[in-house]
């Protein structure tokens, strides 16, 4: 066979030979640090962002615009989002707000300031409009992760807690 190439023979040798292990043994200790450093970097990477997912007001509460799922929307929503109390029980009471996330973050503006019901030690803010919303109550003798809820829409004043950021927790609302 005739090799039609513009290198000489003893080039194409050398480069099918490849590297010698006494070549890689220099790098070795730099490729096993590279690999420890993207581990880290994955696994922190993951865990900021679960946390980040599981605790904003918009991943729990918001639910715009409203999902189609009407006949077991309670049961869907919170399946779905993964809602449960930290011990992994089903949550009593939720309540998905109906409402554009910009109206929601334009609460922390509200001239109506108040002591948090649950937290007498923060300041509650009080949205101006009413919101359109559904509260989800537990059926009693369901259990995680078959979780069964009463569905109630409701309009009504929305109450939340925040930073410079915008809404931290929603409290609750007054119908």
């Amino acid at each position: 066979m005739e090799c039609k190439c513009s290198l000489p023979p003893e080039t194409l040798t050398q480069q099918v030979q490849g590297v010698k292990a006494r070549d890689v043994k220099g790098i070795l200790p730099l490729m096993v640090l590279m690999v420890i450093v993207f581990l880290l970097l994955l696994f922190w990477e993951n865990e900021t962002t679960e946390d980040i997912t599981l605790t904003s007001i918009e991943h729990l509460h918001v639910d715009y615009p409203q999902n189609s799922a009407l006949l077991r929307y309670c049961n869907y929503m919170i399946l779905q989002r993964v809602i449960r109390e930290p011990d992994h029980a089903c949550k009593k009471l939720h309540v998905f707000i109906h409402e554009r996330p910009q109206k929601i973050n334009s609460v922390c503006t509200s001239s109506k300031q108040m002591t948090c019901p649950n937290y007498s030690d923060s300041s509650c803010f009080q949205s101006e409009t009413r919101f359109r919303m559904t509260v989800c109550q537990l059926i009693d003798g369901t259990r995680y992760p078959a979780c069964r809820y009463q569905i109630a829409p409701i309009e009504g004043f929305i109450l939340v807690t925040c930073d410079d950021l915008g809404p931290v927790n929603f409290q609750g609302y007054i119908e």
